[in-house]
Order: structure tokens, then sequence, then C-alpha cells
């Protein structure tokens, strides 16, 4: 099979994937659709298997398909690292992928990517917002360089540094911190609780605790990005379990308030990478200014 394999089957492979449709994957490449049938049906062709079941509004991944996502990954990533490692190292080039949680990334990040940026301008920067384990998902099929999780995977096949404590906490407005003060938690029963979604850590941590602490909220408020459920806490929508840095200039302002609970919570945030994925020297690189940023001893390469 290896002879007959080309880097570009697998390009298109991982276009329709991602794009869920051959015609916006063609888009996507630069290519006509009749090209992109013909690149799946090689590989489908190659693996003995269907990858792609045609729904409705375009493809979904097969059995198989799902399993040749990873293999695709690491054969375009392995092409893109010999191409860079090949290239003129006195100013390192390349890409680097990260999936990080969108208020990790707005509260503990932005001054280190504005360093490395600084220090390789040819370097490239990709970084998507995810949740702890979708961001797993996608170290472990190798569809990034780097994943940051709010807690060890545990995971055989992957390495965990650890980076930060963050200390997380409940906040609401002030007219219903004033009631919780008042009359106490028990408040909290059917107010709603304001999340990431049921795939953050985050809301299972506070789904978890409450119920220790008797509460039961009302159905959640899922909101995509951090400014979103600040918003809706200042405005006595409900509450929101978030770190506290993230809230820092708030509380002080006074815009809304903690709620004490019996049990302090934290999570600890750490930099996770596939055991066999091939980094690329822009990726050591990127690795390396991480670790020491948190001052967590780099390994040696």
């Amino acid at each position: 099979m290896v002879e007959l394999l080309e880097g570009r089957y697998f390009k298109t492979f991982i276009a329709v994937l991602e794009e869920k449709s051959f015609s916006r994957a063609a888009d996507r490449l630069g290519y006509v659709q009749s090209t992109v049938t013909t690149h799946i049906k090689l590989l489908e062709g190659l693996c003995n298997q269907k990858l792609f079941h045609r729904v409705a509004r375009g493809v979904i991944p097969t059995e198989a398909g799902l399993k040749l996502e990873k293999y695709a990954n690491q054969y375009i990533r392995l092409g893109n690292c010999i191409q860079e490692e090949m290239s003129d190292l006195d100013q390192a080039r390349g890409t680097v992928s990260l999936r990080v949680q969108e208020s990790f990334f707005l509260t503990r990040m932005t001054e280190l990517i504005q360093f490395f940026i600084n220090e390789h301008p040819l370097i490239k920067l990709r970084i998507e917002s995810g949740f702890n384990q979708n961001i797993i998902d996608k170290v472990l099929n190798h569809g990034v360089d780097f994943g940051i999780v709010p807690r060890d995977p545990q995971r055989h096949e992957v390495l965990f540094y650890p980076l930060v404590q963050e200390k997380l906490i409940l906040v609401a407005s002030n007219h219903l911190s004033q009631e919780v003060e008042s009359d106490g938690l028990h408040v909290l029963n059917n107010q709603t609780l304001i999340s990431f979604g049921t795939s953050c850590l985050y809301h299972s941590q506070s789904s978890k605790v409450l119920e220790e602490e008797g509460i039961l909220t009302a159905d959640a408020l899922e909101l995509p990005s951090l400014e979103m459920i600040k918003q809706s806490v200042k405005q006595g929508i409900g509450f929101a379990m978030i770190p506290e840095v993230s809230v820092k200039e708030e509380l002080e302002s006074g815009e809304f308030k903690s709620l004490q609970l019996s049990t302090e919570l934290s999570s600890l945030h750490g930099l996770i990478v596939n055991k066999d994925r091939e980094l690329s020297y822009a990726a050591k690189l990127f690795r390396n200014a991480v670790l020491d940023y948190y001052n967590v001893k780099p390994p040696t390469f």
C-alpha cells in the first residue's frame, strides 16, 4: 500500500472530514469536485473500506474513516516535519497547532504568544478553542501538535506537563449574592447555571459541588464565550463557575461577587502532546517556550 499512497490524498481526506462536504473541501483545496471524489475513491480502494456515508447535508465518516483520521494526520505531519527540518534552521519556520480553552488563553497565554511571535516571526501559530475532551481527542488523533487541558487526562498515549493550578469560584450578580449571604446557598435552587456546556470540565465540577451542597439548579444556559458568560452573570440571568483569574477585574470593581462554598475548587492545567507525535523543530521551540514561561523544566531534545 505504501508505494501507492500520496500525501495529497490524505490532505483531501482531512479536508472532507473537517468540511463534511466534498464540494466545500474542493473549494478549500482549490480543486474541482471530481478531483476530491477521485482522491477519496483511490483511498477507499487502497484501504478496501468505505470512508464516508452520504447524508442530507453532506458526508460523515464511517468507522473506517474515523480510524484513518489519526494516520492521515500523522502522514501529513511527517511530510511537514521533513520539509521544515530540511529548511534553513538559522531562523525557524513552519506551523505549530494548539487547541486550548478560551478562558485559559485569554487569561494566561496572550503575553506568551506575543513573546513567541516576536522571537520567531516565521513560525505560524494556529490556535483553536475547545474543551477538555475534544482537546484530548484532537491530540490523540494527531489533529494538533499540542493541547492545554484543565486536568491530567491520565492516558498512556499522552504526555502531560503541569503548568498552573487554577482556582475556580462561583460568581453571581450583586443581587443574587446578597440573597445567598442573607438566606444561604439554597437560594440557588432552580437558579440557572451558566456555563460553556456539558463538555466543559468546569460545568461538571460545578454540578458535582452544587449537588454536594444540596443545590439543584435549573437547566444550564450554555454559552460559547467567556465574555458572554460574564455579561449574563452581571445581568442576573444566573450564576457560573469560572477561573478566579478570569474575573479578577470584575470582582475588584464590584460588578459581581463570588459565592462562598464549603469546598475550595481548583484545576491543574497542563500541556499535552501525543507520545507518538513527531514534533517539528518549530513545535519543539513552542513547547519549550510554554514550559519555560510557566517555570516547568523542558525536556531535552
